[in-house]
């Protein structure tokens, strides 16, 4: 549907509406200057000792400056959420200023140490953020699951209005190239959220061309395919009222016809140029030609550029008819750079204004470059609208309610026989049911269709399926089926398709409800380790983001045997130390998966809270292997020593080696212990739980951190020190640093290439992570 404002009828010559529009003009004068003047003063006037390149975006934020002027200043509810696109960080800042939310003094830090981000961010600028962008493809999505989670939260506990607030993303055209985009446009729950409204920034450009050919069509009937209503804005009044004259239609069809870098040629034309140029060569060439004639200089200068992202008419127009049962995509055409001197040119990406552009600028703005940061005058109707709008956009003040306590240990005894830390995921979700009903409730899980084969089969028949509206289980009814797909608005997991980066969306969102509607979620991402590394990036921002959550990946490592190289994971181990805000785990017991996941819970859902990784694993490994204390006090220092990173699972009176393994490889450690003593080379074996925190630990020792290092000093005493050997079933660079803690001789063994399929035994002599591997490398170090 194309929405001009031609549409709008006797609406236009309404004094009021004429009024509005003036004052919405007016403001968005202002919001332009500020936004380019942020810019500039980084740039140009700021000290910059270095010498680099502070950078910014004034062509970008200029695009926006309509469509966020008409939002904020005229649309936008209380309740409303926006993702603000990276490159117009400034203008939700000097719009942020406007409404009095900005201390004047930031304007003149953009970009610098503790002053306003690069992009909009939620936990690090001054301002308010709604989301963090910067990220190209995520910031754009986040709106969708911060809908998804906002329903889920009313659905379980009320009280956060679904439905009273839209959702949007205000995003780049050259953003749509992003396959996360299409992930979450075309997931089936999308479809039924109608406060979602997307408004494309269309102004055919990307980083550092015109993008070719106007595939603008190709992209709306995708949205349409979707189930998404699809608005256009292409032109604004003045064009319009152009094409109403003869000679009209033939322009509409030759501007709407026309290479996108042959319209962006036309915007750096005099209007002499514009006379030869505009009409071309076809057969309508003639009527356009003396269609121009009648129309003098400066207006058509104007009409060129008039496209309907820049009519604020427009755009009030098209917000008026959206509709709230489906999402809807706006594509508001622009230009890049509207209103600078540098509007339209091909590389004006990253270009900043000189300073002869910026006094121009000024002139022609009314401002002043040597007092750039001003507000509006008190009684001025400028000024009235925007004390208005931030009278409407006044969000209460929300404290969070504090999350339920997880309790430490639930108090069973430890689990015998042969158990993988996969199935003691299950198993502990549904303990938490029967011990801590309060924490079972906050807990959601979300997995991209393998819930039944990552375990989590029982917890789904306990909980139900989350759906914003309950639907009828066909198959409740039949003795053959296992995992009942009971679907409702109470449920408690979340299944999307087979999409990595929807479903971590989705735990950002879900993790960050403490914060945005005070109801604090323990959200649990359930993937195939292989894929987190497709995952950790929009999993790692959503982190940036304030988003609190726990992912678990299973199986993991060569040891999904016969599953070969495409499903084995080697790097994720690492990825997990090197995560900021996240403690990663990979425990070797279902006691100790039990301890690990409830430190997790433990740490959501609360300012100080932070998200978690747990790498497990499919093999059945002997339990009795784990040892557990059944008196309670060393019970307990043997949990503590579990979450804090390692124990110590066998010891020697008098060591020559030790062996520090990890997760799944303790049983090869533990042979090769027994082997090494027949030689007489006794070992101590010590079972790391998380070399993040072990690391961090060392880290403290050497002042670069804050955490406990304690644990550093129980199992890898100083009097104790001796030659290492590393053990993980992942890159074997993960436990390296183990050494330096007593800074001993130490070989590390893990997998370093591609795995293939085979039986246990095979892949594991094949990467040397066996327990003839284990015993070389220690007698190599003993001699």
């Amino acid at each position: 549907m194309v929405v001009g404002v031609a549409s709008a009828g006797p609406e236009i010559r309404d004094d009021s509406r004429r009024e509005l529009l003036r004052v919405l003009g007016s403001v968005e004068k202002r919001v332009l200057w500020l936004a380019t003047a942020i810019v500039d003063h980084a740039n140009r006037v700021r000290p910059n000792p270095s010498g680099l390149k502070v950078g910014g975006h004034q062509a970008s934020s200029a695009s926006m400056t309509s469509v966020m002027t008409s939002l904020w200043f005229h649309e936008l509810a209380r309740d409303d959420r926006v993702s603000v696109k990276p490159h117009a960080s400034p203008v939700l800042h000097a719009i942020n200023y406007l409404l009095g939310e900005l201390d004047p003094s930031y304007l003149a830090e953009l970009r610098s140490f503790g002053g306003l981000q690069s992009y909009p961010s939620r936990s690090k600028d001054p301002d308010p953020v709604d989301y963090s962008t910067g990220s190209v493809g995520i910031g754009a999505t986040a709106p969708v699951w911060g809908a998804l989670a906002r329903r889920y939260v009313d659905g379980r506990f009320g009280g956060a209005g679904t439905g009273a607030g839209r959702q949007y993303s205000l995003l780049g055209d050259a953003e749509l190239d992003e396959g996360a985009i299409w992930e979450a446009v075309q997931d089936p729950t999308v479809a039924g959220l109608g406060e979602i409204v997307w408004v494309v920034d269309l102004n055919r450009q990307s980083l550092d061309r015109v993008v070719p050919g106007p595939a603008a069509e190709r992209v709306r009937g995708m949205f349409t395919a979707a189930g998404w209503q699809v608005l256009t804005l292409k032109y604004g009044q003045l064009l319009e009222e152009l094409f109403a004259r003869p000679g009209g239609d033939e322009l509409r069809l030759r501007l709407d016809t026309m290479e996108n870098s042959e319209y962006q040629r036309l915007l750096r034309c005099t209007p002499q140029q514009l006379r030869d140029r505009l009409p071309g060569t076809g057969s309508g060439s003639g009527s356009i030609a003396r269609l121009v004639t009648d129309v003098d200089d400066d207006t058509l200068h104007s009409a060129v550029r008039n496209l309907g992202g820049h009519d604020l008419g427009a755009l009030l127009d098209a917000y008026d008819e959206i509709d709230d049962s489906r999402p809807t995509v706006i594509f508001a055409y622009t230009i890049k750079g509207h209103g600078l001197p540098t509007e339209g040119h091909p590389q004006n990406h990253s270009s900043l204004l000189t300073g002869d552009q910026m006094t121009e600028l000024a002139t022609r703005l009314g401002e002043d470059l040597d007092a750039p940061w001003r507000d509006f005058a008190d009684g001025t109707a400028e000024a009235a609208l925007c004390v208005a709008a931030a009278e409407r956009l006044r969000r209460p003040h929300r404290e969070p309610l504090s999350p339920p306590a997880i309790p430490a240990d639930l108090g069973r005894p430890a689990p015998g026989g042969v158990v993988n830390t996969q199935q003691a995921l299950g198993r502990v979700l549904l303990d938490l049911t029967r011990k801590a009903p309060d924490a079972a409730g906050r807990i959601v899980t979300v997995s991209p269709d393998v819930s039944s084969s990552t375990n989590l089969g029982g917890w789904l028949n306990k909980v139900g399926v989350w759906s914003p509206a309950e639907r009828t289980d066909w198959f409740a009814d039949d003795a053959e089926t296992i995992l009942h797909w009971r679907e409702k608005p109470t449920g408690q997991h979340v299944e999307l398709g087979i999409a990595e980066t929807n479903l971590v969306g989705v735990l950002g969102e879900l993790g960050a409800t403490w914060s945005r509607w005070g109801q604090p979620l323990l959200p649990i991402g359930v993937v195939y380790d292989p894929f987190v590394n497709r995952a950790l990036e929009p999993w790692s921002f959503g982190i940036y983001a304030g988003g609190q959550s726990i992912l678990v990946g299973t199986p993991s490592g060569v040891t999904l045997a016969s599953e070969g190289g495409a499903h084995q994971s080697i790097t994720t181990p690492s990825l997990g130390i090197e995560q900021p805000g996240c403690v990663s785990y990979e425990p070797a017991f279902g006691i100790d998966t039990e301890w690990c996941l409830l430190a997790s819970l433990a740490n959501l859902g609360k300012p100080e809270g932070s998200s978690a990784y747990l790498r497990l694993s499919t093999r059945p490994v002997d339990q009795s292997l784990a040892a557990v204390p059944a008196d309670p006090a060393a019970r307990e220092r043997r949990r503590r020593q579990t979450v804090a990173g390692a124990y110590v699972i066998r010891r020697a009176e008098t060591p020559t080696v030790t062996i520090a393994v990890m997760g799944a490889m303790v049983p090869e450690a533990l042979a090769a212990a027994e082997r090494l003593a027949a030689l007489g080379h006794a070992a101590d074996v010590v079972c790391v739980t998380s070399p993040d925190l072990l690391f961090r630990a060392l880290q403290a020792r050497r002042g670069q951190d804050d955490a406990p290092g304690w644990i550093l000093d129980q199992v890898f005493p100083a009097e104790r020190a001796v030659p290492l050997v590393t053990l993980v079933d992942g890159h074997p660079h993960t436990l390296a640093f183990l050494a330096t803690v007593n800074n001993v001789p130490v070989t590390t063994l893990g997998v370093s290439r591609f795995g293939q399929s085979g039986a246990l035994d095979d892949v594991y002599r094949y990467h040397g992570i066996d327990t003839d591997s284990v015993v070389r490398a220690a007698l190599d170090l003993v001699g």
